[in-house]
């Protein structure tokens, strides 16, 4: 009853407030509070209702809203089912325009750093407008009359309505397909800012800055302003004047050529004047320079004579310094040494063997008496006295005292021939006994 009382007598109703505590579910529905300083209500846009909306709803934005009242029975509150919204002190589109350029803006689409210059001698020029505006008619016109040669593609496309920007987002990626476009002109007449929003769209905006194809704006009158002028590669403030940035005037180069072939011309018949007189000046010294040149002729024969008979007296000088050089060294042969020496080798031999047999006599000698000396120190030569070395049987570690031993064990006799296993069978710590 509350619910029907208020939709009743609260059918449409206008507020003002801010936004805030906005949420956007999957469901496509939009959720909010509007309030002010003093109150505040929460509202509800639906899907249908959101669809529609020009611009995006953000935190904080004043609006002016109309709606009707109602009651949200599950929480028992109030609330606002919004039909409309209007940024306060803004229309929809104004502040639409504006959410997507700062968007599109920071996303680098409208940095000068990729924008393409235009070509200076274009060949074909494609055009994305109604084809049946004045506009375009304009643009023929004026491209054909700056430049009868050019080729012009037009891509007839609906630049206002429903459909629209689709139509110019598809037109202008077929013109770079194409491969034949050297640049491309997009563009219709003046209107409103309703008519001119397809240019604000953002499929038409990506295509623009994605184009390889240099692009040139020409939106409406001078003081339209659409994003596709920030995208483009240049801007003109009318079709028309797109028209003269794209086409050269023909006629004007033609002139141009004409006078820079004159100057070719003058400048090329200059430089054969020029040389002409230099070859004559040339000729009229080659007598001189043949003179100069039978003269150092003689001067090279000359030159020659006196180098072979150097050459001569050199090679002479060098043959007797040759004969001189091979006497001495025959002088100096090793050969004739080696023959002189050749006879002292069997004296000194016989020499040689006499020494050494008397040294190893010597050595012989020496050796023998070190022997006998040492089979006197030697352990063995003990053992054959009639003594015996003991030696523990683990180990084989020598025994100089009865206490290492204990009865029982068994002990090594080593002897000067041969060896003695035997068991302890009593210790005598008296040597004396």
């Amino acid at each position: 009853m509350v619910r029907a009382s208020l939709e009743t007598n609260f059918a449409e109703v206008w507020l003002e407030g801010e936004i805030s505590n906005l949420r956007a579910p999957a469901s496509g529905h939009l959720y909010c509070t509007l309030k002010d300083q003093s109150s505040q209500i929460r509202a509800v846009i639906f899907r249908s209702a959101a669809a529609r909306l020009r611009f995006g709803l953000e935190e904080g934005l004043h609006v002016v809203v109309r709606g009707r009242l109602s009651v949200y029975e599950p929480r028992g509150e109030y609330q606002v089912i919004l039909d409309h919204l209007d940024p306060k002190g803004r229309g929809a589109i104004q502040f639409a325009f504006e959410q997507l350029k700062r968007r599109l803006e920071t996303e680098g689409l409208f940095d000068r750093e990729g924008k393409q210059p235009l070509p200076t001698f274009p060949r074909t020029v494609g055009i994305v407008t109604s084809p049946t505006g004045a506009a375009v008619r304009d643009l023929i016109t004026l491209l054909h009359r700056r430049c009868p040669i050019l080729k012009i593609i037009i891509a007839p496309v609906q630049v206002q309505g429903p459909g629209s920007a689709e139509q110019i987002t598809a037109a202008i990626q077929a013109l770079n397909k194409l491969d034949l476009v050297d640049v491309m002109i997009i563009g219709r007449g003046g209107g409103s800012m309703e008519d001119l929003w397809s240019f604000n769209d953002e499929g038409v905006v990506r295509a623009i800055a994605a184009s390889r194809v240099p692009i040139v704006s020409a939106v409406g009158h001078e003081t339209d302003v659409t994003l596709a002028d920030f995208a483009a590669d240049v801007r003109a403030p009318t079709p028309s004047a797109a028209a003269e940035m794209v086409a050269p005037v023909l006629t004007g180069i033609v002139e141009r050529l004409s006078q820079l072939t004159a100057r070719c011309r003058q400048v090329v018949t200059s430089q054969c004047l020029e040389q002409h007189q230099r070859l004559e000046l040339l000729l009229a010294h080659l007598d001189n320079i043949r003179f100069r040149v039978l003269k150092e002729a003689q001067r090279v024969d000359g030159a020659v004579a006196g180098m072979r008979e150097a050459v001569r007296a050199h090679l002479k000088q060098a043959m007797v310094n040759v004969q001189g050089w091979t006497q001495a060294l025959a002088s100096k042969s090793p050969v004739l040494q080696v023959h002189r020496d050749l006879v002292i080798v069997p004296q000194l031999r016989s020499r040689l063997l006499a020494a050494m047999c008397h040294g190893l006599r010597r050595k012989a000698e020496h050796t023998h008496a070190y022997l006998g000396r040492f089979n006197g120190l030697s352990p063995l030569a003990v053992l054959g006295r009639g003594y015996g070395i003991i030696e523990t049987m683990p180990g084989r570690r020598i025994i100089r005292d009865a206490e290492q031993v204990s009865v029982g064990e068994e002990i090594l006799a080593r002897l000067a021939r041969g060896q003695l296993r035997c068991t302890v069978e009593e210790v005598r710590l008296d040597p004396l006994v």
